[in-house]
């Protein structure tokens, strides 16, 4: 494999010196961008995008012409895994992911198997292929899933939920159907993310986005118990360098310690947290990624620029720190407020490094 022109992102999340702080915006290639919505339109749905590994490499690689960023994303979804294994997902028109056979009681859960990511989620590796070999090494690419937890959310309502009715009563009323089905996700995630960095990436994210909806005893039980299984079970080392892992959980600030202790390399900070504090509570232990409000981008570029200026000054000095947004990018932001966010990190972030 060709070497990296920028690694940057993946020194940074591993600690080590950098001379910018490197920058990558989750939901970086995505509907805010006209140039993915033309080819979104192309494609002629949602999941035909991302099973298309050509033009899921061409919507990965939109971001990188536009801005310079430290990092590609893969283009997918964290719904495949549940989609491989014959729920029967589709996208309603307003409503978002649903699937025609939520997981309900004990005889669903047993007919689910663990998908061979080469087989059933194919099309993931050889997106992931195609986009490391159209990079020819400008940047590192980043592969991602879902945490069990947050796969469990969606598969058990059937789709997005306001209540979680359904997975909270599984989790109460029968937290041993709750464990059996975290158990097949979480050996389903570790074999994906481990495909995809057999197949090309350079560092993998796990996104728990419903974990912070969870009391903190089960927080710990359901969901980072799962995400610490997964760490555990990852292939750390790959084309002559560690591959680091990333772990955030939307809401999840008070758990940031417990999050630390899984052995992940860093970990993703949501807005609601304020950085310096995050960092004096996990030392050394872990890099951190963020955390800058998605709605900042609305703001004008003065007002972005001084966002930026806050948020390098609160986490300070020296290296372990990947700016990004504190959750994604939103459909109507301007590119061009992107933009100014992106220079504004690049422009005022040296002096961070001694």
């Amino acid at each position: 494999m060709k070497t990296l022109e920028n690694d940057r992102f993946l020194r940074a999340l591993l600690r080590e010196p950098v001379d910018v702080t490197p920058v990558w915006m989750m939901r970086q290639a995505g509907r805010y961008l006209p140039e993915y919505r033309a080819t979104r339109a192309r494609a002629g749905s949602f999941m035909d995008l991302c099973k298309s590994p050509q033009l899921a490499c061409e919507v990965t690689l939109q971001p990188l012409e536009r801005f310079p960023l430290d990092a590609a994303i893969l283009f997918s979804d964290i719904l495949t895994i549940p989609d491989a294994m014959g729920l029967g997902l589709h996208f309603a028109e307003g409503e978002g992911p649903r699937f025609e056979h939520p997981v309900r009681c004990a005889a669903d859960i047993d007919k689910l198997g663990v998908p061979d990511p080469e087989l059933e989620l194919k099309y993931v590796m050889d997106a992931v292929r195609t986009i490391r070999r159209e990079l020819h090494g400008r940047v590192p690419l980043i592969g991602f899933s879902g945490s069990p937890w947050t796969l469990a959310t969606y598969m058990v309502e059937g789709g997005s939920s306001k209540e979680y009715a359904h997975v909270k009563g599984m989790l109460y009323d029968r937290p041993e159907l709750m464990h059996a089905l975290l158990d097949t996700l979480a050996q389903t995630v570790t074999a994906y993310l481990n495909a995809q960095i057999a197949a090309g990436a350079q560092a993998v994210m796990v996104f728990d986005t419903w974990g912070g909806i969870l009391t903190p005893r089960d927080y710990r039980e359901f969901s980072l118990r799962y995400m610490a299984q997964i760490v555990a079970g990852l292939t750390r080392e790959a084309d002559g360098r560690r591959v680091p892992v990333v772990l955030f959980t939307k809401g999840g600030g008070a758990w940031l310690e417990a999050m630390a202790d899984t052995g992940c390399d860093a970990l993703g900070v949501d807005w609601t947290l304020d950085l310096g504090d995050a960092r004096r509570r996990v030392g050394d232990r872990v890099a951190l990624q963020g955390n800058m409000d998605p709605a900042v981008l609305y703001a004008s570029p003065e007002r972005i620029r001084q966002e930026v200026a806050a948020i390098l000054k609160s986490y300070g000095r020296g290296s372990g720190h990947v700016f990004n947004l504190g959750h994604g990018i939103h459909q109507h932001v301007d590119p061009q407020r992107a933009a100014a966010f992106i220079e504004a990190v690049h422009e005022l972030s040296p002096s961070w490094h001694p």
